[in-house]
């Protein structure tokens, strides 16, 4: 009898991948063009039977492999055609590195918040706040925070004063804006990521190099719990 080893489990597409696949099916069986916008979010949930949350989350995995960008009061703009024929693989890949990608932010920020708690200076503290305040009003105009959120972690990078943990850090940058999209992605995540980031900043202006770490630990692992991960409802 022929030895079952090489097999491996069939894995259950989940709803979010399945509705991103039906997207992607649809952009290309109507001549969607890069630059065109998608419907709304309400109009897709209700032609493909699904619920806004789930049309969300697959939004979001569109835009985090590069297939669409979403932009608060346009909605989501195709960006990539290329990529959309294997979809589907191209979401799979990307939750499965994404704890590889978390463990590297973690240990590269936890210790850079340290270095930019020893080493800030005023200039420093001066654009940590900027880029909170940045953050702050795109979140209160209804976006979700996400140049605030990149710029408050190159001004946390820059306070550190290391060239090579600042060069590392560009090394995976497109990763981590994979996690920073996904993240942000997520109902109620933009403030609770701007609260972390305020606590990490008060821990730097402290000039308290282990509460920084802590406070970026803290924040770095709450970004590896995201919803795409998981099934879609």
């Amino acid at each position: 009898m022929a030895r079952l080893e090489s097999l491996r489990p069939v894995q259950r597409p989940r709803l979010y991948e399945q509705v991103a696949g039906q997207i992607t099916e649809w952009i290309t069986a109507n001549g969607v063009r890069s630059g065109d916008r998608l419907p709304p979010e309400r109009e897709l949930a209700t032609q493909l039977g699904v619920s806004r949350a789930t049309i969300s989350q697959a939004l979001v995995a569109l835009e985090v492999v590069g297939a669409v960008v979403v932009r608060h009061g346009d909605g989501a703009i195709v960006t990539d055609l290329a990529g959309t024929p294997r979809i589907v693989d191209a979401i799979r890949a990307h939750a499965k590195r994404l704890p590889e990608i978390i463990d590297a932010r973690d240990a590269l920020e936890s210790k850079i918040a340290a270095l930019a708690a020893e080493r800030r200076t005023e200039a420093h503290l001066a654009e940590i706040d900027a880029a909170l305040d940045a953050m702050e009003a795109d979140i209160d105009a209804g976006g979700r925070g996400v140049e605030g959120d990149e710029l408050f972690h190159a001004a946390v990078t820059a306070a550190a004063a290391s060239e090579l943990l600042s060069k590392m850090m560009r090394e995976i940058g497109e990763l981590v804006l994979e996690t920073r999209i996904e993240s942000l992605g997520q109902p109620g995540r933009p403030r609770e990521s701007l609260a972390a980031h305020r606590r990490i900043a008060d821990a730097i202006r402290a000039a308290d190099p282990a509460a920084a770490a802590a406070a970026m630990h803290a924040h770095v692992m709450r970004v590896s719990d995201v919803a795409i991960l998981h099934d879609g409802a």
